[in-house]
């Protein structure tokens, strides 16, 4: 006989606790539904929270609801069955004290899933005090939201990779690699490996832009990417001969927290499959056009790369700072 689970709860932030949860609950039942409490307006709105909950568990069925009722089991009881469709659950999973009203109401047995938090010891309220504090405990999607992306980029031969690398290390986080150039390695033996076709460049974009998102899932507070769709665009202007717009458009929409811009200040080194050292100022020249009109801020490193990553290190100091987030007011099940 198929078992119907429940469990409600804001989720704000989704943390390694409430996934603990809905791990345990998934495994115990046939079917689960997720109910998300949401209020308009909120700094984390409750579509995105139910879309953190649906990456991690595609299985479960998670619905939205307004937090429009009193504090009290009962009143939640009777929208959860209304949720339900006729449906009545045969278990009700919380971590909470409210769960076992919640659950008589409901006409379901209730499980309790690590009440004392030992498994996993963080709270949606410590986590919304102190983010950077409680990193760790976030769940890989939050991770994803709030990361601060930093994108390095520049002309060829000026040090992009190497200040990527070391950035990353020295933040004890990811980076992103560049997927241009290793598509760029895999046409060379095709045929007319000189030509290229604009859908080509947008490929490109999106293929950098997953990387970054899959990698984002990991990051420390910063995520450090080498490139990103706005550096392809100047390559695609370079390559096609013109703008392209659907890659700037895609740019647009993906900006990072902020830019830091190689200066070609020192020797070309030739590895076999760049251009020529001439080309670099006018591409350099492209580049800083390109991140003065994206609005975002950004900074020009250069130097050798001690004094790179200082300043570079410097640059994304403040970023790793996070302002408390609101309290979402509405205290409806697990925090």
């Amino acid at each position: 006989m198929s078992r119907l689970g429940v469990t409600v709860g804001k989720f704000y932030p989704l943390h390694l606790g409430h996934a603990h949860l809905l791990r345990e609950a998934s495994r115990q039942v046939d079917r689960l539904v997720v109910v998300v409490g949401f209020r308009p307006g909120q700094e984390l709105p409750g579509e995105l929270r139910a879309g953190w909950i649906r990456e991690l568990f595609p299985e479960a069925e998670v619905v939205l609801t307004p937090e429009d009722l009193p504090e009290a089991p009962e009143p939640w009881a009777a929208r959860t069955l209304e949720l339900l469709g006729g449906r009545r659950p045969d278990l009700a999973f919380t971590s909470e004290a409210y769960g076992e009203a919640w659950a008589a109401a409901l006409g379901a047995r209730h499980v309790g899933v690590d009440p004392p938090r030992a498994t996993f010891p963080i709270s949606g309220t410590a986590l919304r005090a102190d983010l950077a504090a409680h990193w760790p405990l976030l769940s890989g999607p939050a991770k994803a939201h709030f990361a601060r992306r930093v994108v390095v980029l520049g002309v060829e031969s000026s040090g992009t990779t190497t200040l990527a690398r070391a950035l990353a290390q020295a933040l004890e986080t990811p980076w992103v690699p560049e997927y241009g150039r290793a598509y760029w390695e895999g046409r060379a033996s095709g045929p007319d490996p000189e030509r290229w076709t604009p859908d080509e460049f947008l490929h490109i974009a999106r293929a950098q832009a997953s990387l970054e998102d899959a990698l984002a899932r990991r990051a420390n507070r910063a995520l450090v990417c080498d490139t990103d769709p706005l550096a392809t665009a100047v390559w695609a202007r370079r390559y096609l001969g013109r703008p392209h717009a659907p890659v700037a458009r895609f740019a647009a929409r993906r900006a990072p927290a902020l830019y830091l811009l190689t200066a070609p200040d020192f020797g070309f080194v030739q590895d076999g499959t760049r251009e020529s050292e001439a080309f670099r100022a006018a591409m350099h020249a492209w580049f800083v056009e390109a991140l003065e009109a994206s609005g975002v801020p950004w900074r020009l490193v250069e130097g050798p790369p001690e004094e790179r990553l200082e300043a570079a290190r410097a640059a994304v100091a403040p970023l790793l700072e996070f302002a408390p987030l609101a309290d979402p007011t509405a205290p409806v099940g697990h925090p």
